[in-house]
């Protein structure tokens, strides 16, 4: 158990657990994401349009998502601990097995509560964008691709809370292969229920949405059996007596998952108000801020990942009552994470143009218009790498520790209080348009990273010195 190894050890060995751990991780994040960018190259070879109203329904799906992935993410901190508690006590009894299971349960419970009003929200997904000052037909459209995507949320949610479960327990390559092969099938699907095949016209915009939500569920049941053809993970009994609400653990998941909700919603929130703010722009606007946010949120994956490994390796060592390993663990996450996003700069920067192109079919009307104003959003995108990198890592060493609330305070300040009203202000008043939106994007991103890693040093050096960290 990678916990148990690196007590104490130096930092070259902390390196190397949270890498263990960490790059699983990282692939899953990436082939999740994977499947969404396949499905914005096939809406954009499909046409400008369909990539564009993609593009808007797919922001406002992750929007809707966040409150309930936020409970999702709550269950890795409350496992982790719970397994550190079960590593300081030899690993004897039972009582850590049954606290990490009562975490996974009342985070599923959790996570299935709050699905319900965002599946109403994303059903009347059309009208809401139209009132939002879309276009009709892209909101239409944008509809279409909703009503057929939106039934994946709750396999993919329950999907987070069990992997969740697997790093917790260093465990995380089950998701990683199912994940895969979810991307394997995923285009494929995409593409025919996209663009049909032997005399079929397909579904259009809302084929990709289809082949989304089908993937979802074919992860989740696949992760399902392999948990139940391990010996050592069905022990857990994750899913038995499922219907039984234990209410202390569903208060705590709530108490610590809420606060993450809300922090992910800043933070996909001003993305996705950039992206209808973008609608006033023309479908080209959107369509190469939809290229520019793929790239962005594909080289994100790796630190956000980091984190995820973050979180589980201060929660164990918290469990455990280690402070100076928790301080350590949490110090060379953050450290692997800005080191790989400075290296995704320098790449943005170099290729924004080949990139922007990627996503593009030269022959489609308007294609050399969003290439340019692509790989200028792409350039701009390259300034905050670094603090989007610091942000993920730093916050998921800090979920670690169970510290969620000011997370939050701290990234509706940058976010809200900066990083939108400076976009608009540059993209409206100065009239610099979507350039002036994703230069205020970066302002903010950069200030929350500044403020977590402040947050980070000041809580995990106050804790270096106890004894337990287990109520921090």
């Amino acid at each position: 158990m990678h916990g148990m190894e690196t007590r104490g050890l130096g930092w070259w060995a902390e390196a190397r657990a949270t890498l263990a751990l960490a790059w699983p991780l990282a692939l899953t994040n990436l082939s999740q994401h994977a499947m969404a960018a396949t499905d914005a190259l096939i809406l954009g070879w499909f046409s400008t349009e369909a990539l564009a109203a993609g593009t808007l329904g797919a922001n406002l799906y992750w929007l809707m998502m966040a409150p309930a992935l936020g409970t999702g993410f709550a269950a890795a901190p409350v496992m982790a601990q719970a397994r550190g508690m079960g590593q300081r006590r030899g690993g004897a009894g039972r009582g850590w097995m049954r606290e990490l299971r009562r975490g996974a349960r009342s985070a599923l419970v959790a996570t299935l509560i709050l699905l319900l009003p965002s599946l109403l929200v994303l059903w009347q997904g059309e009208s809401i964008l139209r009132l939002m000052g879309q276009e009709p037909a892209l909101a239409r459209d944008a509809g279409a691709f909703l009503r057929a995507m939106m039934w994946g949320l709750i396999p993919f949610s329950a999907f987070i809370v069990l992997r969740g479960f697997l790093a917790a327990m260093d465990r995380p390559g089950p998701a990683l292969w199912v994940t895969g092969a979810a991307v394997v099938a995923n285009a494929p699907l995409c593409w025919l229920l996209v663009f049909g095949a032997f005399g079929w016209e397909g579904m259009g915009v809302a084929g990709a949405g289809l082949a989304s939500a089908l993937a979802d569920l074919l992860m989740l049941l696949a992760l399902l059996v392999l948990i139940a053809r391990d010996r050592r993970l069905r022990r857990f009994r994750l899913l038995g007596r499922f219907w039984r609400i234990d209410w202390p653990r569903l208060v705590e998941v709530f108490r610590i998952g809420l606060p993450i909700s809300g922090q992910m919603l800043m933070e996909i929130g001003v993305f996705s108000a950039a992206a209808l703010a973008m609608g006033w722009f023309g479908a080209t606007a959107v369509a190469a801020h939809a290229i520019a946010l793929q790239v962005a949120a594909l080289s994100f994956m790796v630190p956000m990942g980091i984190g995820q490994a973050a979180t589980a390796r201060v929660g164990m060592m918290a469990g455990r009552g280690d402070a100076a390993g928790a301080w350590q663990a949490g110090w060379v996450a953050i450290g692997l994470g800005a080191g790989f996003m400075l290296a995704m700069a320098t790449l943005f920067m170099l290729a924004a143009r080949p990139i922007a192109w990627a996503f593009l079919d030269a022959r489609e009307d308007g294609a050399a218009a969003v290439a340019a104003l692509g790989a200028g959003l792409l350039t701009i995108a390259g300034l905050f790498q670094l603090g989007d990198g610091v942000q993920a890592v730093a916050a998921g060493a800090l979920r670690g520790l169970k510290d969620t609330k000011v997370p939050m305070l701290l990234a509706a300040l940058g976010y809200w209080g900066i990083g939108m009203p400076v976009g608009v202000g540059l993209a409206v008043a100065a009239k610099m348009g979507p350039a002036g939106l994703w230069l205020g994007l970066a302002a903010g991103v950069s200030l929350v990273a500044g403020m977590l890693l402040l947050r980070w040093r000041r809580l995990s050096e106050a804790s270096r010195d106890r004894k337990a960290l287990a109520g921090a």
